[in-house]
């Protein structure tokens, strides 16, 4: 997930931070091994791979399966690009790593991205996985909490530095919650000190779930069903990138997609693909919750009755976002939506692009 900042000091630190690494590494190096391009249309010449950066905005974990599972099962060197994932690491910014071009693709919550852009870091969106935020204010149902409107009076546990959402949510409302702000662990909800706490329906809500609370013992208040549908992960790029090298950015998100539809597919082999990683980094590992994870990624990217990844930004989402950004002073200008979002598809038709 990701906001601002992540969660061992502050949830909200650590998830707008980037790990860094030597420049030279988004310089789109060869790296002398070779591959079969095909004639797909929009793809490489055939030739040596392109060394590629991404950066996922947090800890290895299944919600960025599809790019661990794509590198280690050879989807993106079919793609022609010989991929490096960053390792989070906390205290070095996003903003940082793009403006050194230290990555070559970053992984970003839209708020993120605009607050990114509306500073002058010329950063575009060339696919838009997520089209529904997976966060949520819980709380239990012995609290007596049922409807929105019983938050009036009462206490929100908000990760420190995430209040944007929260807040908007209260004032459109009419609500007057307190909100109390909390680092990375649920132990103040779990033991009654707030009665509500915001989570991530793929993390937190598992976590709590396995506390020893039975699903019907709680009560979900997602925020996009109450018109504050904060969108989660997009793939980004500096416009450099995009006018200096457009078919490493259409091979990137082809092969994303292509990944991505695998990992969603064979969840077991997603699952333990991470759980490697995540051993050979020395993190906690847990099969079962990374299990839910990677299975709430496939109800959010591949709900039922869908057979294709979503990539493109919806234009009533990013100005929702932009201007509760403005409102609450977080911005001085809304970036013009058109020169924000540069869907891949538009490099492959660049007569359709508007």
């Amino acid at each position: 997930m990701q906001h601002s900042l992540p969660r061992q000091v502050s949830r909200a630190l650590f998830m707008l931070l980037l790990v860094a690494v030597p420049a030279a590494s988004c310089n789109s190096k060869k790296t002398g091994k070779k591959f079969n391009a095909g004639n797909t249309e929009g793809r490489l010449p055939a030739g040596e791979l392109k060394k590629i950066t991404v950066y996922p905005y947090w800890v290895t974990t299944c919600q960025f399966a599809g790019y661990y599972v794509g590198l280690e099962k050879g989807i993106f060197r079919k793609h022609g690009i010989d991929l490096n994932i960053l390792e989070y690491k906390p205290f070095i910014t996003t903003d940082d790593i793009i403006k050194l071009k230290q990555a070559d693709f970053a992984i970003l919550w839209l708020v993120n991205a605009i607050k990114m852009r509306s500073s002058g870091i010329n950063i575009v969106n060339i696919a838009q996985f997520s089209t529904r935020s997976s966060l949520m204010l819980l709380a239990k149902k012995s609290s007596g909490i049922r409807k929105i409107e019983d938050l009036n009076g009462k206490r929100a546990g908000i990760w420190d530095g995430y209040y944007l959402q929260p807040r908007a949510l209260f004032s459109k409302y009419h609500l007057d919650t307190k909100i109390v702000p909390i680092g990375s662990t649920n132990n103040l909800f779990l033991q009654d000190g707030v009665d509500v706490i915001n989570a991530n329906w793929f993390d937190e809500y598992h976590a709590i779930i396995n506390s020893g609370f039975d699903t019907n013992e709680l009560v979900p208040f997602f925020f996009e069903k109450y018109g504050l549908n904060f969108l989660e992960d997009g793939i980004y790029c500096l416009d450099d990138k995009l006018k200096s090298d457009p078919a490493i950015c259409v091979e990137f998100v082809k092969a994303s997609i292509e990944s991505w539809v695998y990992a969603l597919n064979n969840p077991d082999t997603s699952v333990a693909v991470i759980i490697r990683a995540q051993r050979k980094q020395k993190m906690p590992a847990n099969h079962s919750h990374q299990l839910w994870m990677i299975e709430r990624y496939r109800d959010l990217y591949l709900p039922a009755g869908k057979s294709t990844m979503n990539i493109m930004l919806n234009e009533n989402d990013y100005m929702t976002n932009a201007r509760i950004l403005l409102e609450s002073k977080e911005i001085s200008s809304i970036p013009p939506f058109r020169q924000f979002f540069k869907p891949y598809t538009t490099l492959l038709h660049p007569s359709s692009e508007k």
